[in-house]
């Protein structure tokens, strides 16, 4: 079949800071490719939809599938489906992806008959048989496939990450993407899963608390296939298993392979590790991201994170001391005070580090969607991008993000702009005479997207596609209702006991 792989429009964060290959289209259009599908990819990221209806028109696909990994997408994606339905009434429609894949039954209902189901879980082992099933006139035994009226065997995993590769071939402007001085960038994952179970977190959920690797050798192979310069590393906590993280460095080395690199981690894990982070930084690594969500005790526990404050600074402290520009995450939540903001802003200002600040969102999917005492005060999908406050506020709506853009803005002074120019000028030359933009225009787009009245006005708005109701709140859930990929336990991490016992140690939930 000819099969059209769509990845949809950026989101408000990702319209400045990066723009990240779509890694997760491409392992599936080339699982399909392998298949014996013909196919194509498009990304609107960096493209348009006038480019996504030209190649509807061109290619004549009989199959189009969406990526639906983020809840702000859900409207374009929903009204892309229909308009496509209109153009091509008798092709398979299906969307799939982490997100939709917690709540695909309202996926479905919110596309009418224009979304023929939903493909759950990995999608790299369903989407050959889904395909091979449309053609014979039966996808409801295809594992992970949801329709209205029927649903498949539970998702499975790919039987191992090796046998994919992703079909980078198809992506029309690799030049478009870029994370940070990284551009442009490729994207690549050495491991899939989090054995974690944040509470605010999804990635556990969706992978069953297992942690899966590709092999040293693989992995190499494709680090010297990639034309680009800068090298995204997917992973959701990266080097959690020490000896997969020397091997992979090992193999760079013996290589020759040059580039640069970003990841991210959590503080614990680099503490734990600190010879694989030195030996990276030695390879090229030169971004890090830590996620420390909270910068007090209390908002660590809320966020289950068993890590104590001073082990959070302890692990930027490290993370200087090898050269490595550091980027951290901070989680605001929408009872802050006014003061509270100012605190943060003042401690953000004491540090030399990159600080993002994102707003507590409950997602389907995570514990915080059941927990969360506080109602969603909206269910629009397109203010669930975690830049826009869904709960109650302390403060009102506007002053929430007076503040919040004034704290985002104040911290991103010293990283944009002219000062960020002055910093970075040679790498900036070096880009330019290159034909690279990405980097430079990120410089002064912080002002045109992040915008209190705009934010603001983003409510008033109707909503066209709204979300499930937010179900009761409970004090106890069981997890293994929660998962995506059913869990099985220890024989699912590709981790060793020392390394199993740290996590065990590290986290707070239920044995899973």
């Amino acid at each position: 079949m000819k099969l059209l792989a769509v990845h949809p429009s950026a989101l408000m964060y990702t319209r400045v800071f990066l723009r990240l290959e779509p890694l997760g289209l491409e392992l599936i259009a080339g699982a399909a490719r392998d298949a014996g599908h013909d196919v194509q990819l498009i990304d609107l990221q960096a493209e348009t939809h006038h480019d996504y209806w030209k190649m509807v028109s061109e290619f004549k696909p009989e199959a189009v599938c969406f990526s639906g990994n983020y809840l702000a997408n859900v409207p374009e994606i929903v009204d892309l489906c229909k308009e496509t339905r209109e153009r091509l009434p008798g092709a398979l429609i299906f969307v799939g992806g982490h997100s939709v894949s917690f709540i695909a039954k309202d996926i479905l209902e919110l596309g009418g008959d224009a979304i023929d189901c939903i493909l759950r879980g990995e999608g790299e082992p369903g989407v050959g048989p889904l395909l091979d099933g449309w053609k014979k006139g039966d996808i409801s035994k295809v594992p992970g496939v949801v329709g209205k009226n029927f649903e498949g065997p539970p998702p499975g995993f790919v039987k191992s990450l090796d046998d994919v590769r992703p079909a980078r071939d198809l992506l029309r402007h690799r030049n478009r993407y870029f994370i940070g001085t990284l551009d442009p960038a490729a994207s690549i994952e050495f491991a899939r899963g989090c054995p974690w179970d944040c509470t605010f977190c999804s990635a556990w959920t969706f992978y069953g608390r297992s942690y899966r690797t590709a092999s040293p050798t693989v992995i190499a192979d494709e680090l010297e296939s990639l034309k680009e310069p800068g090298v995204f590393i997917v992973d959701d906590v990266a080097f959690v298993h020490a000896e997969h993280g020397l091997a992979i460095a090992k193999e760079i080395r013996d290589r020759g392979i040059k580039k640069e690199y970003y990841l991210e981690t959590r503080a614990d894990v680099l503490l734990r590790n600190k010879e694989v982070f030195k030996e990276w930084s030695e390879i090229g690594l030169s971004y890090i991201f830590i996620g420390l969500e909270a910068v007090d005790e209390e908002g660590l526990k809320r966020f289950r994170k068993r890590v104590s404050l001073d082990r959070n600074f302890e692990a930027l402290e490290y993370a200087r001391s090898l050269g490595l520009i550091v980027a951290i995450n901070l989680i605001a939540d929408p009872s802050w005070s006014k003061e509270r903001f100012e605190t943060i802003r003042q401690w953000c200002l004491e540090i030399p580090d990159i600080v993002n600040i994102s707003v507590t969102t409950p997602y389907p999917g995570t514990e915080i969607w059941h927990k969360e005492a506080r109602r969603l005060t909206t269910r629009d999908y397109r203010l669930f991008d975690i830049q826009h406050a869904v709960l109650p506020t302390t403060l009102s709506l506007p002053e929430f993000y007076e503040e919040l853009v004034k704290t985002q803005q104040v911290l991103n002074t010293k990283h944009m702009g002219w000062a960020a120019l002055r910093d970075t000028a040679g790498i900036a030359a070096r880009l330019l005479a290159k034909g690279q933009t990405n980097f430079v225009k990120m410089l002064w787009k912080f002002n045109s997207v992040f915008n209190p009245k705009l934010q603001l006005a983003d409510h008033m708005r109707r909503p066209r596609y709204e979300m499930p109701v937010q179900p009761d709140v409970v004090e106890t859930i069981d997890a293994k209702t929660l998962y995506v990929h059913n869990p099985k336990g220890r024989r699912s991490r590709s981790l060793d006991d020392a390394t199993e016992k740290f996590v065990d140690e590290t986290r707070m939930g239920e044995d899973a």
